[in-house]
């Protein structure tokens, strides 16, 4: 981390963190958006290839404002290193496929988002990887998973969509103890509300896309871990393989940072609002928020979580015609298979994100065909609240 923001809460790093200035001394970051770089000599050339020279090569792989973007997250996730990509799935995929080999294994817990399960159920064994999907919130069946040649645990936390929140530092200790790595995909917490690091993960990916850029304009995702880890898997992997994420992008997500916490801790209270009003109406039959007392996880969100969440899951009785009804119902709250967003949106997993599982799957993940995702914007909640009250007397 470095001096000039180490000691200063996570609202000042959020503004301050990482900025490079140029000659001209700009207030607002500077946005580069140049492919490659020009040298003073061929000997500065074949040695900043050589990795004697400190500077930028080509922006495949290194830029001055995607190196502004990395820097404000490493200081805001307490990570030592970190690579940007073109986007979250490409953030989840490097991270997992990057350091593993024909012959390992990965365990991941089962409540996934759809593309992550793609990527676990299906990718990873077409290149000879063994994958075993658990339980997450159960740390005997981790444990049970474990083989020797187990290299890699992932998970969500909280979880897409049912927002159940697995045990990290736990988790982490089983896969320590298997010489094994801990990825967490935090999107759901934000980097705000929980730091997985400090609770014993190995690495921290994001879809920047979501609560980052918070304002629906670009597509981004983050890998943040050690030096050691960066430079022996993912440096190289990302430079040769180029999920490359825009200099344009990063820039836009710089000034996302800028108003995270404010915003993040505003759809909270949100959310919490939200949550509480539709616990007791009577078309809700399920209704999960983490930072509710009747959350199935609740001693360990306080334990481990700083705040809830800006999202909500909720159960309309009726299925799924009773849920789409409410959908189209909704004048406000966008049906959206977005998060995090400034505007709240709204969808039905079963239908979208988790559409590809079998019904028995979803249903064992507390898909049911009545669920909606809520996504808290910034809008008013008494204006999202009688815009959720209104459409479910459509239910």
């Amino acid at each position: 981390m470095s001096k000039s923001t180490a000691n200063y809460r996570p609202e000042t790093r959020l503004v301050h963190s990482g900025t490079l200035r140029s000659q001209y001394g700009e207030t607002s970051e500077a946005l580069f958006l140049t492919q490659g770089y020009v040298y003073d000599s061929a000997e500065q050339c074949e040695a900043r290839f050589k990795g004697e020279d400190p500077g930028f090569i080509y922006s495949r792989y290194s830029n001055p404002t995607i190196a502004m973007f990395e820097r404000r997250m490493i200081e805001l996730e307490g990570a030592e290193a970190a690579r940007s990509a073109a986007t979250g799935m490409a953030a989840v995929t490097t991270a997992i496929l990057a350091p593993l080999k024909a012959g390992d294994h990965l365990v991941a817990s089962r409540a996934l988002f759809g593309s992550c399960l793609y990527v676990v159920q299906d990718l990873l064994p077409r290149y000879g990887i063994e994958t075993t999907l658990v339980d997450g919130a159960n740390l005997d069946e981790w444990q049970r998973a474990v083989k020797p040649n187990t290299k890699t645990f992932f998970l969500e936390s909280p979880t897409n969509p049912t927002l159940d929140v697995l045990d990290i530092p736990g988790i982490a200790e089983i896969a320590h103890k298997a010489g094994a790595r801990l990825v967490v995909d935090n999107v759901f917490a934000t980097p705000i509300w929980q730091s997985p690091l400090a609770l014993g993960a190995d690495v921290v990916v994001y879809s920047a896309t979501k609560h980052i850029d918070g304002q629906g304009r670009c597509l981004g995702g983050i890998i943040l871990s050690s030096e050691a880890f960066i430079a022996e898997h993912i440096h190289n992997f990302m430079r040769q393989t180029g999920p490359s994420i825009s200099p344009f992008n990063a820039w836009v997500l710089l000034k996302g940072l800028e108003t995270l916490g404010v915003r993040v801790r505003a759809q909270t209270e949100t959310a919490a609002r939200i949550a509480d009003v539709l616990a007791s109406h009577p078309k809700i039959s399920r209704l999960v928020f983490p930072g509710r007392a009747d959350h199935p996880q609740a001693a360990l969100v306080k334990k481990q979580m700083r705040g809830g969440s800006t999202l909500v899951g909720f159960e309309v009785k009726g299925g799924k015609q009773a849920a789409f009804r409410v959908l189209n119902e909704l004048k406000l709250a966008k049906i959206s298979n977005n998060l995090g967003d400034a505007k709240s949106l709204v969808t039905h997993p079963a239908t979208t994100t988790h559409q590809r599982l079998k019904p028995e799957d979803r249903a064992a993940l507390g898909i049911s065909e009545g669920f909606i995702r809520f996504s808290a914007g910034l809008e008013h909640a008494d204006d999202l609240i009688e815009d959720l009250t209104a459409a479910l007397e459509k239910a």
